[in-house]
């Protein structure tokens, strides 16, 4: 085996450490690139050498991920046509962003299980859970160094994520800060040959090169200005980092491959927006996400298509590829966990109106909510309330007590393009947009194809770190169309900087009880109010005229078709002729005669003329 993919010595770890100590004694890092990027020396002369895994005894491919199924994120196992998705932690708490060790038997992973996010140890021989940081700020995403004796990970620090180095036993004592520029840093990944930190910095991939402590240590290796990437992760043979970009004008979104070796920018490979590689480095697997569910798939490393999409139970919260020792028969602590069934999260608790053909239900108002119209269905208020109790516990203020719209009646007439919306449905409802405006609440921009979506985020109340995360991606800013930029608003907006504090992923929980998001307008970039970005419906796989039909009979629905207003036959006018003129009659002439004839009565010489009138 080249020496290169060998473990890191004792020896060489000191020195990560004693550079970083260095770097940490200096000045702050400025993690901002400048416009020539040099290829970074990552990979010895032997590049041409075939990669062979160092293995574990006993060990077996086995993916490991995080995804929510309750409202709360598990850790889960999955081996692909052998082991079905099989738990291993739960409780009313969050486990996420698990990493395998280097010697297979152990999971790093984040949790808040005792209140506050603290990284964990899971130990798969046991089952055993051993806890790693005791700090009432967020540490979260953690990843090993190939000697398996450090980890790397993100730490919420001076109100903002940095990427912090320490002893596996005790991560928070003794760590060392690899950063400490402005900007978010997270998404930590460790090379395989233990020289180079690749991480995310404000959407970004940076590449940290632990050998120098001069302005070159970081290095810009995406540089995109109208995307943001995010899970950075390398190759087993340490020459190859995949990361997932969300591209908004240019490019595609999707997974990226960016080669070492190659002075050529990243390559895309296929949708999706969380990737891992397996041991051998020629798969990755990946889940898509589709405006409401998630879809997984794997594909070759040059991208061709290896499994169709299949679906995924919940949202990804954290996934690794690699190879494990996992027992079997699995610990008790793991068999008493996959046995669990959540319980439902809400019961819908209604009766129609009406029976028969046209079966049709009431609306019920909604107690303690302020809205124009404060109601909802009957099968849709069930759902409202257990949501608007679980974002009050989880964000720590009753952000769903005012809504910009619940229901809406057939008269009143929303903006134009809403003339289907779900609000007309009693089936949906709107937050109200105005928190965006005093900073609570934030939206980051999701494209699917040609639509738009947004994901929703509340600041939590209490910012100690106990409630909520930190964020990590990019919110869009849709007011920015105003700042008088033509780019700015032919786009609809900007990217703006990742806000501090604590944030609940209201989009995320909303889904957990059934609600949808819906659609941003086709002129979204152009008429602010088409961005639809607070709505959201539970549509019961219903279509929007199904849904109409349970609270109106049809012909209320039917639109009726406009016809001019009458009008008088027209007739023909007759065209005016003109009227004779009066003739004179001519007078009667005698006619000359040589011999009078003689007559006993006397006759009339003339006849006056007639006048015609």
């Amino acid at each position: 085996m080249p020496r290169f993919f060998s473990r890191v010595s004792a020896l060489t770890t000191i020195l990560i450490l004693i550079g970083l100590s260095v770097l940490g004694c200096s000045q702050a890092v400025n993690t901002q690139i400048p416009d020539a990027i040099a290829t970074p020396s990552i990979i010895p002369a032997t590049e041409t050498e075939e990669f062979v895994p160092v293995i574990p005894k006993n060990a077996e491919e086995i993916i490991i991920f995080s995804y929510e199924e309750d409202g709360y994120a598990h850790l889960f196992a999955y081996v692909p046509e052998k082991m079905p998705i099989t738990r291993l932690t739960s409780g009313a708490w969050d486990d996420i962003t698990p990493a395998a060790s280097p010697d297979g038997k152990k999971v790093a992973f984040a949790s808040n299980r005792e209140g506050f996010w603290d990284l964990y140890l899971l130990d798969l021989p046991s089952g055993e859970v051993i806890r790693l940081t005791n700090t009432p700020g967020f540490e979260g995403a953690p990843t090993w160094s190939p000697d398996g004796s450090f980890l790397a990970y993100e730490a919420y620090l001076d109100e903002n994520l940095e990427i912090v180095v320490g002893p596996v036993d005790s991560p928070a004592e003794n760590a060392v800060r690899l950063t400490t520029s402005p900007a978010a840093d997270h998404s930590p990944s460790w090379a395989p040959g233990g020289r180079q930190i690749v991480f995310i910095s404000d959407g970004d991939v940076i590449l940290a090169d632990l050998d120098r402590t001069d302005d070159g240590r970081f290095q810009n290796l995406s540089k995109t200005e109208l995307a943001s990437e995010s899970h950075p992760i390398w190759s087993p043979d340490g020459r190859r980092i995949a990361w997932a970009s969300s591209s908004q004008s240019i490019g595609q979104t999707g997974i990226y491959v960016w080669d070492a070796t190659r002075d050529v920018p990243a390559i895309w490979v296929g949708d999706g927006d969380y990737p891992a590689w397996n041991s051998l480095g020629n798969q990755i697997i990946t889940t898509v996400a589709a405006p409401n569910a998630t879809y997984f798939t794997i594909y070759s490393s040059d991208g061709s298509p290896l499994q169709t999409l299949t679906p995924f139970p919940g949202r990804l919260n954290g996934l690794t590829w690699a190879n494990l020792v996992m027992p079997d028969p699995l610990p008790g602590e793991f068999r008493q966990a996959s046995e669990l069934t959540p319980a439902p999260l809400w019961a819908a608790n209604g009766a129609p109106i009406s029976s028969g053909a046209s079966e049709r239900w009431d609306l019920v108002n909604l107690p303690g909510v302020r809205a124009p119209y404060p109601q909802l269905h009957d099968l849709a208020d069930e759902a409202f309330i257990a949501l608007r109790e679980r974002v009050t516990r989880e964000v720590g203020w009753d952000a769903l007590a005012s809504l910009e719209n619940a229901f809406v009646p057939l008269t009143i007439d929303l903006d134009p393009g809403f003339g289907e919306d779900w609000l007309y449905t009693g089936r949906a409802f709107a937050i109200n947009s105005l928190m965006t405006n005093a900073g609570w609440m934030v939206a980051m921009r999701e494209d699917f194809g040609s639509q738009t979506y947004w994901r929703l985020y509340l600041r939590a109340q209490v910012q100690d770190g106990s409630l909520g995360i930190p964020l990590h991606d990019l919110p869009w800013d849709l007011s920015a169309r105003y700042n008088l930029d033509p780019k700015i608003y032919e786009q609809g907006g900007k990217y703006s900087t990742v806000p501090s504090g604590y944030w609940v992923d209201v989009t995320a929980l909303a889904l957990q009880y059934g609600w949808e998001r819906v659609p941003a307008l086709p002129n979204w970039r152009t008429y602010y109010r088409g961005a639809r970005f607070t709505e959201f419906a539970l549509t019961d796989n219903l279509d929007w005229y199904s849904a109409m039909l349970q609270l109106y009979p049809p012909e209320v629905l039917v639109t009726p078709t406009k016809l001019l207003p009458p009008t008088r036959t027209p007739t023909r006018t007759p065209t005016a002729t003109r009227t004779p003129t009066a003739t004179r009659t001519p007078r009667d002439t005698a006619t000359p005669s040589n011999t009078p004839t003689p007559s006993n009565t006397p006759t009339a010489t003339s006849t006056p003329p007639t006048i015609i009138p």
